[in-house]
Formats: structure tokens, sequence, C-alpha cells
């Protein structure tokens, strides 16, 4: 399985970006995961391999949302309100489990990070 990020960049604060991840197989949940200098990799999003169940960590419901296209096999994350805490190296991941996780050892592909910074 092979996961291609992209669409990160430099913002100001209240901005928005799209980021974007093609991959190579439909069947899988999809999720987004950020990690900023000296913090732990966290959830962002995820959807399931069709589409119907998306989920969001608290610290960005309502200002993020999770899609995918999967005639185009690409996943994307829609960012607005976008903050200077939002900055980060973002990953997407590809998992094969039932539920599309919140947790990285819920995932078994990576690809590689986007930067987004957000800029006060």
């Amino acid at each position: 399985v092979q996961l291609q990020a992209s669409g990160g960049g430099l913002v100001q604060a209240g901005g928005s970006l799209r980021l974007s991840c093609a991959y190579s197989t439909r069947t899988l949940n999809m999720g987004w995961f950020r990690q900023a200098p000296g913090k732990e990799r966290e959830f962002v999003a995820a959807i399931r391999w069709n589409g119907g169940i998306t989920d969001y960590a608290d610290s960005v419901k309502g200002r993020f949302t999770i899609s995918r296209d999967n005639a185009k096999n690409t996943v994307y994350l829609h960012m607005n309100s976008l903050k200077p805490a939002d900055t980060a190296v973002y990953y997407c991941a590809a998992g094969t489990r039932l539920l599309a996780g919140t947790s990285p050892p819920e995932y078994d592909y990576w690809g590689q990070g986007t930067q987004v910074t957000v800029s006060s």
C-alpha cells in the first residue's frame, strides 16, 4: 500500500488548507494524524473505507472535515479556522481493521508527512 500526502504549507491564523492523500487500495480505513515538535503523534480525523463513518479529535471538531473520493483514490482533510496550535507535520495512514481507529497502532501503513505551519 502506498500513501502520498500533499497540500501542506504556511497559512495565517484563521485561514484554510486542504490536505490530500493518494492511496493505492480503496478498501482501507483512512486516518490523519499530526505531530508537533517534542510531542507525540496525535489523532486528527478518520474515515471508514466506504466513507460512511467519520471521527474527529475534539480539538478539530467543527473546523476540520475528512472526506474521501474512492473514484480518485484520495482522502482529504479540509482545515478551516486554523490556529497556531494546529502547526505540525500531518500524516495520512491506512488501516485494515474493522473500524477506523484513533490511535497510531491501529493503522498499518503510513505516508510521508506534510508540514502545516500556522502563523499568528
